[in-house]
């Protein structure tokens, strides 16, 4: 009679030690869901974060590369206002006179010749590039029509002519070529699709 009291504590505490290991499992599947759902979301922020890195290193380098291109944009478009005047100088002096000047005449003459291509070739190393689109068909990316010459021997749109000859540094446009274009010979052949590259924003902005 006095045993069966105790073994009813027992079963008692066997249930409660039952259902308090029942409930810490539950408590430690939920804090490892919780665990693994933040390294979840540590990782994602971290890719994130490493995508954004090489974003902005990528940006860098093509700032750094377009600065050292295009930094002397302005100086150069200043230079080829002088190199114009150089060359309208030679350009005014007739052949007649080249022929019977003096010898110090002959000397101004290739002088000024001689600064206008070193101009030039200067110029040329800093990227800049003389545009020659004499025969090549018209591009609005590259040339400025002035007028439309008559010409049923050329392709219609042909280059036929150049009033002031353009130059790009490097692929953007420095100052457009004026060009005089033929209209009435035959249609051109429909260019090919050109490849996709920057485009001139910066050149507009500094125009």
């Amino acid at each position: 009679m006095s045993e069966k009291p105790n073994d009813d504590m027992n079963d008692e505490r066997i249930d409660d030690a039952a259902a308090e290991g029942s409930q810490g499992s539950d408590g430690d599947y939920e804090a490892l869901v919780r665990l693994m759902k933040e390294n979840e979301e540590l990782k994602d922020r971290a890719l994130r974060l490493a995508a954004e890195m090489e974003n902005l290193r990528r940006r860098t380098a093509r700032d750094v590369v377009d600065a050292r291109t295009y930094a002397v944009t302005n100086f150069a478009r200043d230079m080829l206002t002088v190199s114009d005047n150089l060359r309208r100088a030679l350009d005014a002096v007739p052949a007649e006179a080249k022929e019977a000047g003096d010898a110090g005449f002959k000397a101004l003459f290739e002088g000024v010749d001689l600064t206008e291509r070193a101009m030039l070739s200067a110029l040329e190393r800093h990227g800049v590039k003389k545009l020659e689109p004499q025969g090549e068909r018209f591009d609005p990316n590259f040339h400025q029509a002035m007028f439309e010459v008559p010409n049923p021997d050329v392709p219609n749109g042909t280059v036929v002519q150049v009033v002031q000859s353009g130059y790009s540094i490097g692929d953007r446009v420095l100052r457009p070529a004026m060009v005089g274009i033929a209209k009435g010979g035959p249609k051109a052949a429909p260019a090919q699709p050109a490849e996709p590259g920057p485009i001139n924003e910066q050149a507009e902005k500094d125009a």
